[in-house]
């Protein structure tokens, strides 16, 4: 029917944490408005009418995904518009050939069968608070995402967080890859002297209750 994107935005994740990056564009759709659209989205045309169009943004938007894995809500309906946009330029390339596509979706739907997953829902669900979310915005649909995204396959998304880390990660453009040589630079904590006492304890106890040798023991003697 001719309708067009007028607006786009992603956030970047890097290591199961946000960087800092994010892509964000409004854009003249070179049409009308429909009302129903209108009333979800709250962009008139009065307002995107000295946005650019696609065509100025293009490269740069292609920049910012190439080699993602670009994390979509409902990814068939987004990706099929920005194949159109993609399409009324020649030479330009299609998602698939910039990037890979997870559907968020449909992994909400094979985790909560027989729920409501839409992202209002999913933030209920994962207490992810999306009380500015008004209107559907992309760049705050985007980061609304990525929370509930790694809440819902992970959940705890900062385990070896460091300052120097989020650091790193904010000037990364994409994920480094870790020498497998490289060490991960945990913190070892050995216990003390009061601690290994009570642990030898525990241990006289397990065998006088048992009657066998511990586990922990026979390791020691190995």
């Amino acid at each position: 029917m001719g309708h067009r994107v007028i607006e786009i935005g992603a956030v970047e994740v890097v290591n199961r944490k946000l960087s800092g990056r994010h892509f964000h564009k409004y854009l003249n759709p070179e049409r009308d408005i429909d009302d129903g659209a209108f009333e979800v989205h709250g962009l008139s045309r009065a307002f995107l009418q000295d946005k650019p169009v696609f065509l100025d943004v293009w490269e740069e938007l292609v920049a910012f995904i190439r080699d993602a894995e670009l994390v979509i809500h409902n990814a068939p309906f987004d990706v099929s518009f920005m194949d159109y946009e993609f399409g009324k330029i020649d030479g330009t390339p299609r998602i698939a050939d910039i990037c890979t596509v997870k559907d968020s979706l449909a992994i909400a739907r094979n985790k909560h069968p027989g729920q409501k997953n839409n992202l209002d829902a999913l933030c209920r669900r994962y207490e992810v608070d999306n009380s500015q979310r008004q209107l559907h915005g992309a760049l705050l649909d985007a980061e609304i995402l990525a929370d509930v995204y790694l809440l819902m396959t992970g959940g705890q998304t900062n385990l070896f967080g460091a300052a120097d880390q989020t650091q790193e990660s904010a000037q990364s453009s994409r994920p480094r890859q870790r020498n497998p040589s490289e060490a991960w630079n945990l913190p070892v904590v050995a216990a003390d002297a009061a601690e290994l006492r009570a642990h030898e304890a525990f241990l006289d106890m397990l065998a006088e209750r048992n009657k066998v040798t511990p586990v922990w023991r026979n390791n020691e003697q190995r």
